[in-house]
């Protein structure tokens, strides 16, 4: 019964959610179809706002549980968010393992999470154009497929505004071990973080 409850609040939360993206924002949705229906996904997208998380998910097609940072369980909103959406919240400048656990034992059971690989708003700038390896480790670890998203536009009231879905990258090819070399996780985390500029610059 609560888990039939849960499904019936998130497709309501979905569908006003969609309705302000559309109406305020004017979402343009891109390449949605491109995100497969079944098997495990990891969703990274650049990170703008506030508005990204529910953004890609409204619009991705598939149930998923954001890794979002503990302290968001402080605001209301999103923390009814989270228990609707089934959030994993990490505790930063930590080693969280139970939130990495609970992300791999997700993509094991064939579902989908969704991060930032820039840890924070803005963080390709923050960081120097740097990302965090994450998404590469679980990708490479449980063998689920990365869809990279662009998410574009100014982000203001009735501006014109896109969330751009890319093909899934596959980097079963890159696991010759159990062990996973940092070079290794190093080197696909540039592939996301290269497929994600790209999409997040073009035009709309």
């Amino acid at each position: 019964m609560k888990e039939v409850l849960k499904k019936i609040g998130r497709a309501i939360v979905r569908f006003f959610i969609f309705a302000y993206c559309k109406i305020v924002y004017r979402v343009k949705i891109i390449g949605n179809e491109k995100v497969p229906k079944q098997g495990a996904l990891i969703f990274c997208g650049n990170h703008r706002t506030y508005l990204d998380p529910p953004l890609i998910i409204v619009t991705a097609g598939r149930h998923i549980r954001f890794m979002a940072k503990q302290e968001l369980k402080k605001n209301p909103l999103f923390f009814v968010l989270g228990v609707l959406f089934e959030g994993i919240y990490v505790k930063r400048d930590t080693k969280d393992i139970s939130a990495m656990k609970e992300a791999l034992k997700t993509l094991k059971d064939g579902k989908c999470i969704g991060l930032f690989p820039e840890g924070t708003r803005n963080g390709l700038e923050k960081n120097d154009g740097q990302i965090k390896n994450g998404a590469a480790y679980m990708a490479l670890k449980t063998g689920a497929k990365i869809v990279p998203i662009g998410i574009v536009g100014p982000a203001k009231p009735f501006t014109k505004n896109a969330i751009i879905y890319g093909n899934p990258l596959d980097f079963s090819e890159y696991v010759t071990g159990k062990k996973i070399e940092k070079e290794t996780e190093d080197k696909v985390s540039a592939i996301i973080k290269d497929e994600i500029i790209k999409l997040s610059s073009e035009e709309i």
